[in-house]
């Protein structure tokens, strides 16, 4: 005999929440993959809040190139809370579910943050061709009313392009299962759930998709073509190793952004496998977001100088001018 609940899933109408099937079932490997994740969070988080003080703290960081890292740190923030807390939650109690609307939720954020970071990224890489292309017309080119429009456009960006992704898929009828074979709700998995075709969604979803990707990062490419060509006129290699060494860091974040973004959104339908892409999930909304500070600051020698400055100045023992002594 047939719950209340089944035929609710059966008929489309009356879900209420799904469950998330998440990265095991096996007891002791859930214990070791929470103490990793919540490790991986803290430092997440602590990492990237140390890249916003510093760049605030420190008045040699105040340039637009520290802007757009200010905001792609805080980004990373909110991306990894979006996510991690419920996976942490679900590896630690067991329990797997969530809400209809909660789901929604996490869902929008998820894209509204990832298609914000596709877009900070495409206008790091501008201010890095201006930089080094177009110096002496950097203080105008790169003005505050410049990068400051470019960070708002691109958090805009994020919020329109995941309303009309979320929108799209929240408004279809759920039926048979509610178990998404995922840790958090994406949608290739969320549509394999919704009744009857929904050929025209996945186009319309990866239409969406390939502009909210693609745009960036063709914009992102055309920026290093003129970098590269602006390099390549550099006589001397320990010149052109410098001024590589100025965009470097933002190279590495955007392979590994991209890279695992447009395997898992761009390829055919057909070839959608949900154990391959739930874990390659994690490569842009768990290792990107703890990467990011670990490279820019290993990598970055004004990054360096800030720390040092800063925890030089506060550790710093002083000095007794009338004995020498250290106090």
């Amino acid at each position: 005999m047939q719950t209340k609940k089944e035929n609710s899933l059966q008929n489309g109408t009356g879900l209420i929440e799904f469950i998330l099937q998440g990265l095991s079932d096996d007891p002791k490997l859930q214990v070791i993959l929470f103490s990793i994740f919540l490790a991986i969070y803290i430092i997440t988080l602590a990492g990237n809040l140390l890249i916003i003080l510093l760049t605030l703290a420190d008045p040699a960081l105040h340039t637009p190139m520290y802007f757009f890292l200010r905001n792609l740190s805080f980004l990373e923030i909110c991306y990894t809370s979006v996510n991690i807390p419920k996976m942490l939650d679900n590896l630690l109690s067991g329990n797997k579910s969530i809400s209809f609307i909660g789901c929604a939720v996490q869902t929008y954020f998820t894209f509204f943050l990832g298609g914000s970071e596709c877009f900070l990224l495409a206008s790091m890489s501008y201010d890095r061709y201006i930089a080094i292309c177009k110096p002496l017309h950097y203080p105008v080119l790169m003005s505050r009313k410049v990068y400051t429009s470019l960070a708002v456009a691109s958090w805009l960006s994020g919020f329109f392009m995941s309303f009309g992704h979320t929108s799209m898929v929240f408004t279809l009828p759920f039926c048979a299962s509610n178990v998404i074979n995922h840790f958090f709700c994406d949608i290739p998995p969320l549509l394999k759930l919704a009744c009857g075709d929904t050929s025209r969604i996945e186009i319309a979803v990866f239409a969406v998709a390939m502009v909210f990707i693609s745009l960036p990062f063709i914009l992102i490419l055309l920026s290093y073509a003129g970098i590269i060509a602006a390099i390549l006129r550099i006589s001397s290699s320990a010149g052109r190793k410098k001024t590589f060494s100025t965009c470097s860091s933002h190279l590495i974040v955007v392979t590994l952004f991209f890279g695992s973004g447009c395997i898992t959104y761009l390829k055919p339908n057909s070839t959608y496998s949900p154990n391959t892409d739930k874990y390659l999930s994690l490569f842009y909304t768990v290792v990107s977001p703890i990467l990011n500070p670990v490279i820019y600051s290993l990598r970055n020698k004004e990054v360096n100088g800030a720390l040092r400055r800063i925890f030089g100045r506060k550790w710093q023992p002083s000095v007794s001018k009338d004995y020498g002594i250290a106090l």
